[in-house]
């Protein structure tokens, strides 16, 4: 239990969380609201994201400029943009090697139009989740060797990729790597290898997305070229017309926004605002949004149409759709990638409700189970990882998922989810030492596994009985913790565009959570497949809220019964017909009596 007590006296939501409120000193918050001219509650939430007041004008208006990293301080940086520029120069057949997320998709097309502003084309491979999963592989070297590379750039993937960067050396294919990931002591020669988080880097910024890396690359290939005194006949490219991919691909691999992530994201969706890039106006087309502007966009409707060629279908889609300049090829290419992520959404739904099934059942046999293991037979891998996070976030504990046959043959895949303060990669990987799984291992908060389908139920009852020496960490992950109490009367328009002044939110900036105290809630319907929009009412005023994926759950059961609840959420911006409405985004809620 929190220090001084549950907040409301909620000590199990609806959402099974308990909730506190963050303690701030009310002083320093006065001082900075005087020094800044700027509501109370405002300051209260600068103070809790520990901005202090020389900083505060820094944080509210951030300057690329001011955090953009030294291209010469990551290791082998100038050396990589030597090489490159050189191969441009040259005229040299280069292909970019991608990962199929978005992060790798933006990444290859900011190569491919920093390429192009040169007159050159750079070539593109993309590998299959299926059948040759993450990352580089000797195969697929040797097949561009074949094609005639003469270099190969790897982006948000070849760092770990030992066997397939010793057989680049042997086949005499020269590699640059451009990674992020963490990786080990020590590999293979390559040309180059630019990552933050390799053993030697002293940079500072192992926080950047891979995109993040390359938009600094091609600052590096620009004051390179300066050295050189050499410019296409247009003159150097203009590196902030696609800060937009930069900014979008920090988004979706959930880069802490901090520093120069913060500072990319925070400009670079003014450039997407611009719709500069074919490829995204298309896909926006196609998804019905209007101006591309917010962190939502980006991250919820762009992203997962970007992601679903990678999951469900063609991985090329995403990195293509990014570098292209032809109009028509974009509506082509958008129309396809919509297509499959309404594909993804029906695989994802029909995996998720056998999935809930199996976790609510192995929680009636168990309530304290410390970790939910969930596996069937043909759950699609590219929708498996998504899956995990649902359950865990519904239930709060760490989650796996599990699928094998058919196009994943007889091997079971697993993608693994976990909660604050419990590191399912250090668990998977000891199950994998011991013996327990076939392979696998991760990050504090997500992993990978393969293991045999009759090594499922052991596994799922050793990594059981393997977390629950974590049990207390896992019920400090249940803990909500709210930022400031709100009145109903006072949610508007004008004040959420005062919060939003502390945007953007994202990884390691959430938006700030509000609370509201006996709320009524006087109307509630269902919209779409399972949401909730709900008329909350007080003494103060009347307000419009939202409740995503909580039909048919005991918070979405409740709340349609109405009655009264303490609320707690996000504030949100409603705009239609050139009317904007304040409405609040429902993270949980308890009934008032408790």
């Amino acid at each position: 239990m929190p220090d001084g007590g549950y907040l409301f006296n909620v000590g199990q939501s609806l959402g099974d969380r308990y909730w506190s409120l963050a303690e701030v000193d009310d002083n320093k918050v006065r001082q900075l609201s005087l020094s800044l001219g700027t509501p109370d509650f405002i300051s209260r939430l600068l103070f809790l994201r520990g901005v202090e007041t020389s900083a505060a004008p820094g944080f509210l208006a951030p300057k690329l400029r001011d955090t953009f990293p030294d291209p010469s301080t990551f290791k082998d940086m100038d050396k990589a943009a030597s090489l490159i520029l050189d191969a441009i120069a040259d005229g040299r057949n280069v292909t970019v090697f991608a990962d199929y997320d978005v992060d790798g998709g933006t990444s290859s097309a900011l190569l491919a139009r920093y390429f192009r502003a040169w007159g050159r084309e750079l070539g593109l491979y993309v590998p299959d989740r299926l059948t040759e999963g993450y990352g580089p592989s000797p195969a697929a070297f040797r097949y561009l060797k074949d094609q005639g590379a003469d270099l190969v750039i790897t982006v948000d993937c070849g760092a770990a990729a030992t066997e397939a960067l010793e057989e680049a050396s042997r086949i005499g294919l020269p590699v640059i790597v451009i990674d992020h990931h963490l990786m080990g002591e020590e590999w293979p020669e390559v040309a180059a290898l630019v990552n933050p988080n390799r053993p030697d880097d002293t940079s500072g910024y192992g926080h950047l997305a891979a995109a993040g890396v390359v938009y600094v690359m091609l600052a590096a290939l620009n004051a390179e070229a300066r050295r050189r005194n050499i410019a296409p006949a247009v003159g150097l490219p203009n590196m902030l017309d696609w800060l937009d991919l930069c900014a979008l691909g920090t988004l979706c691999d959930m880069s802490p926004l901090q520093d120069a992530n913060r500072a990319f994201v925070h400009q670079g969706l003014k450039i997407m605002a611009r719709d500069g890039n074919p490829g995204l106006r298309a896909l926006a087309d196609v998804a019905g949004i209007g101006r591309i502007e917010s962190v939502y966009h980006a991250t919820f409707v762009l992203g997962p149409r970007l992601n679903a060629g990678g999951r469900v279908g063609d991985p090329w889609l995403a990195a293509k759709l990014l570098a292209t300049d032809d109009r028509q090829e974009a509506i082509e290419l958008a129309e396809r990638l919509h297509g499959l992520n309404d594909e993804r959404k029906a695989v994802e739904a029909h995996i998720l409700e056998i999935a809930t099934a199996q976790a609510e059942r192995q929680l009636e046999l168990d309530p304290d189970r410390h970790a939910l293991v969930v596996s069937g037979e043909d759950w699609h891998p590219g929708v498996i990882g998504i899956v995990a996070g649902r359950i865990k976030d519904r239930f709060h504990r760490p989650t796996i998922v599990i699928g094998w046959g058919r196009e994943l043959g007889p091997v079971a895949k697993g993608s693994a989810r976990s909660v604050r303060g419990v590191n399912i990669g250090d668990a998977i990987a000891q199950a994998a030492r011991e013996g327990h799984i076939l392979s696998g291992g991760g990050h504090a908060m997500a992993g990978g596994l393969s293991l045999e389908p009759d090594q499922i139920e052991h596994f799922s009852e050793w990594l059981n009985t393997h977390l629950s020496a974590f049990s207390d960490e896992r019920h400090a992950a249940r803990e909500l913790k709210v930022d400031a109490l709100l009145d109903a009367g006072a949610i508007s328009p004008d004040t959420f565009d005062l919060i939003a002044q502390l945007g953007p939110f994202g990884q390691g900036a959430p938006e700030p959570y509000f609370a509201l105290t006996d709320m009524e809630i006087t109307h509630a319907r269902p919209i779409g497949v399972n949401h909730l929009r709900l008329t909350a009412e007080s003494t103060s005023g009347r307000v419009e809220v939202l409740s995503w994926r909580s039909a048919g759950t005991p918070l979405g059961d409740a709340l349609q019964a109405r009655g009264r609840f303490h609320l707690v959420g996000r504030l949100k911006c409603d705009e239609w017909n050139g009317r904007r409405r304040a409405q609040l985004e429902l993270v949980d809620a308890a009934p008032s009596h408790i």
